[in-house]
């Protein structure tokens, strides 16, 4: 188990990315997992930061007002659990995050959530630069399929394993949540 100075990030577990029109996804057990990570760093009183994307673009159901940027049940964060609302894919930029966390002396992260590659890799990669130590639960987060530039149709656990290795050792650890809870 890390450090208590390691907060769990969990990003952009909204309603939107559980509607049943989103892309065939990868890891159908990433839910179950993000929510054993939570129970634990709930049990031990270790820092909780939940991002939540609010997008400015009229046509997202990510925009305030619809019921996609909600939080999922299961991901509601709990009394002293610190929000952070994020406009772009990186949870740090023009957030607040990076002084929520130096303020209170954390150093590392452990980072699950959607997309794997969107806001996950964003938040990732701002988080190495900034000097953070992370730590990413591959079977703790989830992506889509989607085509490639040339159109052909792409698996989300091809894009999903491809993203993860854009970050393994120059960005973060990779690893899973079993991992985690018996490191």
């Amino acid at each position: 188990m890390p450090t208590p100075e390691t907060a769990l990030t969990i990003i952009d577990m909204q309603q939107c990315m559980a509607d049943p029109a989103t892309p065939p996804r990868n890891n159908p057990d990433a839910e179950a997992n993000i929510a054993r990570l939570l129970a634990t760093w709930r049990a031990a009183l270790r820092p909780i930061v939940h991002v939540r994307h609010i997008s400015r673009d009229p046509a997202s159901g990510f925009r305030p007002g619809q019921p996609g940027v909600l939080f999922q049940d299961a991901f509601l964060p709990a009394a002293g659990e610190h929000v952070v609302d994020k406009h772009v894919t990186d949870a740090f930029a023009g957030s607040g995050l990076e002084r929520f966390l130096r303020v209170r002396s954390i150093g590392s992260l452990v980072v699950v959530g959607v997309a794997t590659n969107y806001s996950v890799e964003a938040t990732v990669r701002a988080a190495a630069c900034l000097g953070f130590s992370v730590t990413l639960v591959s079977d703790a987060c989830f992506t889509f399929d989607r085509p490639d530039l040339d159109g052909r149709p792409r698996r989300a656990d091809d894009i999903h394993r491809v993203s993860l290795a854009n970050l393994a050792g120059e960005y973060a650890t990779v690893c899973t949540a079993e991992e985690v809870l018996a490191g």
